[in-house]
């Protein structure tokens, strides 16, 4: 088996979709490091214009719902990795997962691709898929499509996956630190195969050797079987927390419990159900075949406390490369941009502000682009907690999702319920909002100068109302505008002055 260093794996090409996502923002520079070429498909390419390998690989537009826009994007790849799924899009998501599954094989066969690797999840063994979650049902569907098409397929299945910001690790670490005694969904007991996220993207880069002959799905899992109150039990010991109380009942659903995960954990309803969901029933794996094709080695797969100590690691030393929010929320409004000069949507409402500001521009910089998390929104913190709270009983993703990095900021990064959509070091910040809206909101930061050369804050949040709905949400909120984003304009201003003076 080549480990993808030889000269081989240097003229080979592969497309990765998802990149802009938790695995795929990681298997990238996977590739790279093993030697492929590669490109990725991206519904909007430019939100992978910041990441630290952008320079490296060909980003192609497309989006894998739609079949028309993957015209060219298979031409001379030898490996194709399929890392998307239709989740969070509504009611049809199982639909839409078989249309998209097809057409990527349809078109991978046609333009002579070589391979499809796809990341999907472990199945319980002995029960039928009527009896399993949508989310699984649905991931076991695409892998058979693959596995069906003529294209050979390497289909992998993993349970929960650890490692800094995964779904799963966040719901894992905040359960554990905020609850000392849990009153938790009987699935704590279910026994499950957690696997680290470094073996996952191993086995992922593997897959784009195996011999042409090797068309089938393959377990991946760590090397225990354990419990989910085990894990968090495990987590405790690796944090240094005190034991925990953990008392199951029988009465959470997973419909339920996914409002109490959403309500303790950053991770919304949306998210929480499904991974719930999964938990229903034993996910282990019945086979271990990977290894004929890619040895682990000594210390491989990594044990479970292993993952958990790397994992919290990386998040110790702000090393997060990318998160669970790192995907974009699914029919989040993109265009138009308000900034562009022709931009015709009809009724668009603006807040303005501008102040002068005693500090050089880098001090107020520093400032905007710590913004969110830890750092909160400068004003009136009590009004943002109700409107995030207000979000996350919307089904929304609420203000708890943070920021990946404390100091730095990226296109396409998550930052509370914002995304970032422009970023110009030093001078722009353009947020676009994610939260449930009657409209299209962002919320614009900018270090500018004024005639006499002083530094000067321009803050800027618009919102484009859809409906009578929009007009009367920007209407009922106006008159606390005065408070939110006036104090928030005065205090970045005013933080920006105590920044210390740097070089």
């Amino acid at each position: 088996m080549s480990d993808g260093n030889d000269s081989r794996a240097g003229r080979r090409l592969v497309l990765v979709t998802g990149a802009t996502g938790y695995i795929g923002g990681r298997l990238v520079p996977g590739l790279l490091a093993a030697g492929y070429r590669v490109r990725c498909l991206a519904r909007s390419p430019e939100k992978l214009r910041d990441h630290p390998w952008a320079g490296q690989v060909e980003v192609v537009r497309g989006d894998v719902t739609d079949a028309d826009s993957l015209a060219g994007a298979f031409e001379g790849v030898a490996v194709a990795y399929y890392l998307v799924h239709a989740l969070s899009t509504g009611a049809g998501f199982e639909d839409t997962d078989r249309r998209s599954a097809r057409a990527f094989a349809e078109r991978a066969g046609a333009g002579g691709v070589e391979r499809i690797v796809y990341l999907g999840g472990l199945t319980p063994a002995g029960v039928s898929e009527r009896e399993l979650s949508p989310h699984l049902r649905s991931r076991a569907e695409v892998g058979r499509i693959f596995l069906d098409c003529p294209v050979p397929a390497a289909v992998l299945r993993a349970a929960v996956i650890i490692g800094s910001g995964s779904a799963s690790f966040e719901m894992l670490r905040y359960l554990t630190e905020r609850l000392p005694v849990m009153i938790t969904p009987s699935w704590v007991r279910t026994r499950i195969q957690p696997i680290a996220v470094r073996d996952v993207l191993r086995y992922l880069v593997a897959c784009a050797e195996l011999p042409a002959e090797v068309n089938r799905g393959f377990d991946i899992g760590g090397p225990e079987v354990m419990t989910y109150r085990d894990m968090m039990r495990a987590y405790a010991r690796v944090a240094g927390l005190r034991h925990r109380l953990i008392v199951p009942v029988p009465l959470l659903t997973p419909a339920l419990s996914s409002h109490w995960v959403g309500l303790i954990t950053p991770v919304p309803r949306g998210i929480a159900r499904p991974l719930a969901e999964s938990l229903r029933h034993e996910v282990i794996c019945q086979e271990h075949d990977i290894a004929d094709w890619v040895p682990d080695g000594p210390g491989r797969p990594l044990p479970f406390t292993e993952a958990l100590r790397l994992a919290l690691r990386r998040i110790q030393q702000a090393q997060v490369s990318t998160r669970w929010s790192s995907a974009a929320v699914p029919g989040a409004p993109s265009d138009p941009l308000p900034t562009d000069p022709d931009w015709a949507g009809g009724s668009l409402y603006t807040d303005h502000r501008t102040l002068l500001v005693d500090a050089t521009p880098a001090a107020l910089w520093r400032v905007i682009e710590g913004i969110g998390g830890d750092n909160g929104w400068y004003s009136f913190p009590l009004a943002w907690a109700v409107r995030g709270w207000l979000d996350r009983l919307a089904g929304g993703v609420g203000l708890r999702r943070g920021r990946r990095d404390a100091h730095r900021l990226r296109v396409g990064d998550s930052l509370d319920f914002w995304r970032v959509e422009e970023i110009e070091p030093g001078r722009l910040l353009r947020l676009r909002a994610e939260m449930r809206l009657p409209g299209l909101a962002w919320l614009e930061m900018r270090v500018e100068h004024d005639a006499s050369g002083r530094t000067r804050y321009s803050q800027r949040a618009l919102f484009h109302p859809r409906g009578l709905a929009g007009h009367a949400y920007w209407w009922s909120v106006a008159p606390f505008h005065a408070v939110v984003f006036g104090g928030m304009a005065r205090n970045i201003t005013k933080a920006a002055r105590k920044e210390p003076k740097r070089p």
